[in-house]
């Protein structure tokens, strides 16, 4: 208890400038002791409190909360995963991990002890964690080596509490590649499972880290998003620090904003109907997953506004303006679309009313003010021409306005 009481008493020194740190002492039935948990609230968890936020549990606390939470804060910053809730479990006070861990040399099963813990995590930590804090359906588990291991019995459960696996060097038994695959085959909800081996295991350990991804690799089941990395020349600690990030980026991909390669695979041979679904389905995805009740960004907006604009004669604008303006009332773009709508269209009376209304949202700061009148200026100058019966150009060679994007356009 000793450790304990001096690991406390650093962390409490340290968590002072981290108010959204603390460590909470849970007393486990099923495990009849206390166990020290560490957990991180997000900082828009007080100023948004209509947010539920994904949770994810932290085995081996004392090695892999801090990173894991340095990460959750980087991602969540770029807007690469949305803010999430992170529970670490102390393993390392009293020698509790092995007898948390265990597992039997026979039938790589639980053991007693270790099914008490199992039992601990899914009955008492997952509901304490569901009824004190606004929480998603989204669950992450994180193990290294024995830890890792653990996790993957969560994996083999008839009805899974977690949704995504980041797995470290597990120390695995010779049956688990086999029971890993079988499950791997059945899975209707969707699950992301991140494995990775390191040639700073023991042969016999890196032989069925292998041996499983030889088998889950393999998979053709769409719901099931897996992922291997093997490092070759890294230490331990520099795994962890690899292997963290790298899992984040494959299980919170949907969450990130449309990139060129996902324009190129998924958008560009789109209908502008199909390409306007595209973008809705993403969010309610989004949502659904991850509990992130978050607009359509404007950088995937502009992303999908070459195939809105560029194919079937711009018929699809003003569908996608009117969504844009549900979204961003107060912003003028989705006047823009409606207005460039009408004015592909000849309509100028309409589309001068759009390019007007939008420009009413710009302030006279806006390094864009100038560029937006030119549309007012442009369709002015068609309506002078449609009113003295002049020949009008009805090629639209202007550029979509720009609203200060350029850098997320580009990522």
């Amino acid at each position: 208890m000793k450790k304990i009481a001096l690991f406390l008493l650093l962390t409490c020194f340290f968590a002072k400038g981290q108010e959204n740190i603390s460590i909470k002492k849970f007393n486990s039935a099923l495990l009849n002791t206390e166990r020290y948990l560490k957990i991180y609230i997000p900082d828009s968890y007080e100023s948004n409190p209509k947010n539920t936020y994904p949770v994810a549990i932290v085995l081996d606390a004392e090695y892999l909360f801090d990173i894991y939470v340095a990460n959750s804060k980087v991602f969540a910053a770029e807007q690469n995963a949305p803010e999430q809730i992170v529970v670490g479990i102390f393993q390392n006070q009293e020698g509790e991990r092995a007898n948390d861990c265990d597992f039997s040399v026979d039938t790589g099963l639980p053991t007693e002890e270790s099914t008490k813990f199992y039992g601990f995590i899914r009955q008492e930590l997952i509901n304490f964690i569901d009824d004190n804090y606004r929480t998603s359906l989204f669950k992450t588990i994180v193990g290294n080596t024995l830890t890792a291991n653990f996790a993957n019995y969560f994996f083999l459960e008839p009805n899974h509490i977690f949704n995504a696996y980041i797995l470290i060097n597990p120390t695995t038994h010779a049956s688990m590649p086999e029971k890993l695959e079988a499950k791997s085959q059945s899975l209707s909800d969707q699950v992301f499972y991140y494995l990775c081996n390191s040639n700073n295991n023991r042969a016999d350990n890196k032989k069925e880290i292998n041996n499983i991804n030889n088998l889950l690799k393999l998979s053709e089941v769409e719901s099931f998003h897996y992922k291997f990395e093997n490092f070759e020349n890294d230490s331990k600690p520099a795994v962890i620090g690899q292997a963290i990030p790298s899992a984040m980026d494959m299980i919170f991909a949907l969450f990130s904003s449309i990139s060129k390669e996902e324009f190129d695979e998924q958008i560009a041979d789109l209908s502008p109907p199909e390409a306007i679904a595209y973008l809705e389905k993403k969010y309610v995805e989004i949502e659904y997953l991850f509990g992130s009740n978050m607009k359509i960004r404007e950088s995937d907006i502009f992303r999908v506004e070459p195939v809105v604009i560029d194919k079937e004669n711009g018929d699809y604008l003003e569908e996608f303006g009117k969504m844009i303006l549900r979204l961003y009332p107060e912003s003028p773009i989705g006047d823009y679309y409606i207005g460039l709508y009408y004015e592909t269209g000849y309509d100028y009376k309409k589309a001068l009313k759009y390019y007007k209304n939008g420009y009413a949202k710009i302030g006279s700061d806006n390094p864009n003010a100038d560029a937006y009148y030119g549309n007012i200026e442009r369709v002015l100058e068609k309506q002078r021409a449609q009113k003295l019966g002049l020949p009008v150009d009805g090629e639209n060679n202007d550029e979509p306005i720009d609203d200060g994007n350029e850098e997320d356009q580009g990522n």
